[in-house]
């Protein structure tokens, strides 16, 4: 009687074991970001990767995001006779949420999948055991470097995106619904405070933080081959995603949810 051996497969990681994972990582980068052990020549390429590189897109979407909302909003405002309030709706929506998420979701697909898929060809590849044998740090100088360029340019690109949004609405408000740019700007001026502008940057600086601690989770964690590395990259996409909203709405909970009395 003969009995076929079955190859071995690679078990992938499941969520929650990536989960805690991605928290310990994290706890490591921020340790060692106190102790000020980064590798500082990474840190302006991994910030090209995550600024320049991938600009275009994340003013492209954003500012025709921004066209398509004001749409929506004048439209359903022109019936109650309240389009002068166009701008503070879009303010409220865009500016505070839409926003910020399209821009790390864009980056979390373009620059989090080339995080993941170049970590995880480093450990099939076994460069990352190398670079133990030289007695270096892979998380720090891996991760720690890709953290700190997404931590700067997130927001930055957050910034860009959302100038680049508003005068896409004022663009279809004017031609469109004949709102004038300045009385856009000044109910934008209205009902957006600074506080809000805040928020926004803490958003932005922590959906950076989630986008690079966890792609190089997933890079760290494959095992196997080129198909690994592929799956890696794919799911670090979608689990940045998934905790990009997560984290939005608990942070929209806690800064904008205003208590009734």
């Amino acid at each position: 009687m003969m009995v076929k051996l079955q190859p071995k497969e690679n078990t992938k990681p499941s969520g929650i074991v990536q989960f805690f994972t991605t928290l310990l990582l994290f706890g490591q980068v921020w340790l060692r970001f106190i102790q000020g052990k980064t590798c500082d020549r990474k840190i302006m390429e991994h910030m090209v990767t995550a600024g320049p590189k991938s600009l275009s897109p994340v003013l492209l979407v954003n500012g025709f995001a921004g066209m398509i909302f004001t749409i929506q909003t004048a439209r359903e405002l022109v019936k109650y006779g309240a389009l002068d309030t166009v701008g503070g709706a879009f303010a409220l929506a865009f500016c505070r949420e839409l926003a910020p998420i399209l821009t790390a979701s864009i980056i979390a697909g373009q620059v989090g999948s080339a995080f993941a898929a170049e970590i995880a060809s480093m450990r099939v590849s076994e460069q990352i055991d190398a670079l133990y044998m030289l007695r270096t740090d892979p998380i720090n100088y891996l991760v720690v470097p890709r953290v700190i360029a997404c931590c700067i340019m997130v927001p930055i690109a957050t910034i860009l995106a959302l100038v680049v949004g508003v005068l896409g609405g004022i663009l279809i408000a004017s031609q469109f619904y004949q709102v004038a740019p300045e009385v856009f700007l000044e109910s934008i001026r209205e009902f957006l405070e600074p506080s809000d502008l805040f928020a926004v940057m803490i958003k932005s600086f922590l959906f950076g933080i989630i986008v690079a601690v966890n792609s190089c989770n997933w890079g760290l964690s494959t095992r196997g081959g080129v198909k690994q590395v592929g799956e890696a990259a794919t799911a670090a996409v979608v689990s940045s995603w998934v905790a990009i909203f997560v984290v939005d709405f608990f942070i929209s909970l806690l800064l904008f949810e205003k208590p009734i009395l």
